[in-house]
């Protein structure tokens, strides 16, 4: 696997000040004077093109050394984003996404691709005007390059970079009409070669005709100056991997007969003159990739690329992703129009996600030929480390495709999914958190998450439902699973300084939560902005308010769903103010959840049905009352068993979705249920059987193929099957409760900070052999059966009956 340059980084954004301290980007430290003053370099744009309108920008910059240097550190960053070259060499694809008040710079000490002589920094910018992303809190459209000693300052950026408006480049709009949905993302890309400045990376390119350019306002290091358009923070997380992705099989053509080999690179094919092609490609499981198309001549012919993650039939449907009969593919599309010449390579600005690819053709007076297609994978550079196995060899599908979605749900920030919105929702990327954590062990994207959802709290205390995000969204529960992913980081690593700096936000919350009790009723009154609990069909989509996903009280007041989730809140928030030295704040916090648990037991308990509904009334009931009854501890022991048996079998309830079912299944093993796990994976097997390679938003009709909360499995194969688990702040103790339900075999290991958690469980009847191995200085105990007997660093064996 290959990974972006991968340098020693030793800077990190404390959220109050920058300080030359470790960080985990791999890139090198910024200097003390560029921290502590605007930055000589200026941020330089396109003279004459309007602000805010779409283009692609060319920058070049040619600068002498007398010698190769040891080091040659430079600072770069653009808006909205860029590849960056040095001397044909790629350096980054970025910056990594923030919003204006905390904008990332990459760092990267050139010296390994410089020479003695002439050298040359090219980068592309794009600004995407009216097609922005959701996810890019643009301010300008520029590039910024700084030096980071005196020495480097020859290649700062000024007046003597030139560059140029790509003409060639414009953008491809999505069509709705044809591919619908709701998409968050940036525009297709259309390339006109003949339009396009081909050799322009080189150094012999010939750029005479380029402007210089027009040098804006300088770099500011966070925390500096007045009237701030962007204040520059380093990078706090590695960059994107990218790695070459070969597609798997051609499944259909007209027109043309690609020879095989093509998929390998090794066979061209030819579309003769006046003619129109297609050509639908298969890569056998969903990826997002950099498409790379490289053809000959075909001047005046148009390609149009078109991805998307399954096939449809007449109606729009889905159904098998491998079924090709029937179906056509609508999905969001580039479009490259060859100019005639030979190797010319197209690569769209962003990547995309798909499983299928359409190659659409049609020639003009001369023939083309169609040299390669392939991919680069990109995406944010997990590893697993953690494995599990059973004697069920099915788990070991949903465990590669739970991973396999984790991963394309995981760029420069968590996103929920990588086809429509790529955007870090909190109700997804708590789920994607938990995994990062278990699965590969890295927790720096959880950091930067939980940082950039601190930093986008609106003046009344939530945080914003997604973040970044240049369309402000309030979902207040999400805030409350904010707070829940602040103690999920506390609980798995020992940070206490960012934890500790986290604390006012938690607070801002639930203060708000706080000022919205009714006094009359003890429950939450009416809630403002969007009360989203789960996608079912009993909260289904409201065109005409343009909402969904909210159960009963929340616009009126009195939901008990919203109650219960804000009590179990509270009771984990005091835990963390306990810990810091807030114990009357935590006293203040147990007695409000008491409060809200008794409130929603007095009049929400329905005694002839045995369960909590959803508000007062007493006429609407689901799982998801149920759940958070049990999860905030409302119902406890063998009541909490005897009503979540019943809740998940009773299908006159409000069923919860894939997405709630992580909630749903926390409850199922805290109320003692924990064996049953295995067998409530019937959704995922059943997106398995149609041929799913990763886990959708929620079962057919779905609109995402990969969406990130419906990864949870993954993290509970580890977490409840295995049963592994801190069971003190920082993962100092761990807990080892497996739960293998109809499994007689299991294997599992688990990434922890001081090394490796593995487990071997074989169970015989109800008895238990279970071989444990913990790293240095960590301790714990296994349970089995109510039984527990202690464990400490190394191997051991036990037989547990």
């Amino acid at each position: 696997m290959r990974r972006l340059l991968p340098f020693l980084f030793v800077v990190s954004f404390a959220g109050v000040a920058l300080m030359a301290a470790p960080s985990p980007s791999g890139m090198p430290p910024t200097s003390e004077r560029l921290l502590a003053d605007s930055w000589p370099a200026h941020w330089i744009a396109c003279p004459g093109v309007p602000r805010g309108e779409y283009g692609v920008f060319l920058f070049r910059k040619s600068f002498a050394l007398a010698t190769r240097p040891e080091h040659f550190v430079i600072h770069a960053s653009a808006d909205a984003r860029y590849r960056f070259w040095i001397n044909g060499h790629l350096l980054a694809v970025g910056p990594q996404r923030g919003y204006p008040a905390g904008w990332h710079y990459d760092s990267f000490d050139l010296a390994p691709w410089l020479t003695a002589g002439t050298n040359l920094l090219t980068a592309r910018v794009i600004s995407y005007g009216e097609y922005e992303p959701y996810s890019v809190m643009t301010q300008r459209t520029g590039l910024l390059v700084q030096g980071d000693t005196e020495a480097e300052d020859v290649v700062n950026s000024n007046e003597s970079w030139k560059v140029v408006r790509d003409e060639g480049d414009s953008p491809v709009p999505i069509d709705q009409a044809h591919v619908p949905g709701y998409f968050a993302i940036g525009p297709g890309d259309r390339l006109d070669a003949a339009l396009h400045p081909w050799g322009w990376k080189s150094a012999n390119f010939d750029d005479h005709a380029w402007k210089p350019a027009l040098a804006l306002d300088r770099g500011i290091p966070w925390g500096h100056g007045t009237d701030i358009g962007t204040w520059l923070i380093p990078r706090n997380i590695p960059l994107p991997e990218e790695t070459p992705q070969r597609l798997k099989s051609v499944r259909r053509s007209s027109g043309v007969t690609p020879r095989e080999g093509f998929l390998d690179g090794k066979a061209p094919f030819a579309v003769g003159a006046h003619s129109h092609a297609v050509v639908l490609l298969d890569q056998g499981f969903e990826t997002s990739a950099y498409p790379q198309l490289k053809v000959d001549g075909g001047r005046g012919s148009r390609i149009r690329i078109s991805y998307a993650e399954g096939l449809m039939d007449a109606k729009g449907d889905k159904g098998d992703r491998d079924a090709i009969e029937g179906r056509e593919l609508r999905g969001i599309a580039d479009e490259f129009l060859p100019d005639g010449g030979d190797d010319r390579h197209f690569a769209p600005v962003d990547f995309r996600t798909f499983r299928y690819v359409q190659l659409d053709i049609e020639t003009a007076d001369a023939p083309l030929v169609v040299k390669d297609f392939s991919g680069v994978f990109t995406g944010y550079p997990f590893q697993r480390e953690a494995t599990f196995s059973s004697n069920d060899p099915q788990l070991e599908r949903v465990w590669d495709v739970g991973w396999r979605t984790a991963r394309l749900c995981a760029y420069e920030t968590y996103v929920d999914c990588p086809y429509y919105e790529q955007l870090q929702y909190v109700g997804d990327t708590r789920i994607q958190a938990l995994i990062s954590l278990n699965v590969a062990g890295d927790d720096r994207l959880v950091r930067n998450a939980i940082d950039l959802l601190d930093h986008s709290r609106i003046a009344d205390g939530l945080t914003q439902s997604r973040y970044p995000s240049v369309m402000p969204q309030i979902i207040n529960t999400f805030s409350l699973f904010w707070i829940e992913m602040v103690r999920d980081y506390w609980m798995h690593r020992s940070d206490d300084a960012f934890v500790r700096a986290r604390l006012p936000g938690v607070e801002s919350v639930l203060g708000w939560f706080e000022r919205k009790i009714d006094p009359s009723t003890g429950l939450l009154g009416p809630l403002d902005y969007w009360s989203f609990v789960d996608w079912t069909k009993e909260w289904n989509w409201d065109g005409a308010r343009g909402i969904g996903g909210e159960p009963a009280g929340a616009r009126e007041g009195g939901s008990a769903i919203i109650s219960l989730q804000l009590a179990g809140t509270l009771d984990h928030a005091a835990e963390l103010c306990r810990a810091f030295g807030r114990a009357d704040q935590a006293e203040h916090y147990e007695k409000l959840a008491a409060s809200l648990k008794s409130a929603v037991m007095k009049q929400c308990w329905d005694e002839k049905k045995r369960l909590v509904a959803d508000t007062p009334a007493r006429q609407v009931f689901s799982q998801h009352a149920n759940a958070f009854a049990v999860l905030c501890g409302a119902v406890k022991g063998d009541e909490a068993r005897d009503l979540m048996q019943r809740v998940a079998r009773d299908p006159s309830l409000v069923q919860a979705s894939t997405y709630f079912r992580f909630y749903l299944l926390r409850a199922m093993k805290s109320a003692g249920l924990g064996d049953e796990y295995l067998e409530m994976l019937g959704p995922w097997k059943t997106m398995l059987d149609r041929g799913l390679t990763t886990f959708a938003e929620q079962p057919d009709p779905t609109r995402s193929d990969c969406h990130a909360w419906s990864a949870s499995p993954i993290y509970e194969f580890m977490a409840t099957v295995c049963g592994i688990e801190p069971a003190a702040p920082g993962f100092a103790v761990v807990r080892i409760e497996p739960h293998l339900g109809r499994l007689t075999q299991a294997h599992a290991s688990l990434p922890h900070p001081n090394g490796p958690i593995e487990v071997q469980l074989n169970r015989d009847g109800d008895a238990l052999q279970a071989t444990v191995v913990l790293p240095a200085n960590l301790t714990g105990t296994i349970v089995w059966h109510g039984k527990s007997v202690a464990l400490r660093p190394g191997t051991q064996t036990l037989r547990m009956p």
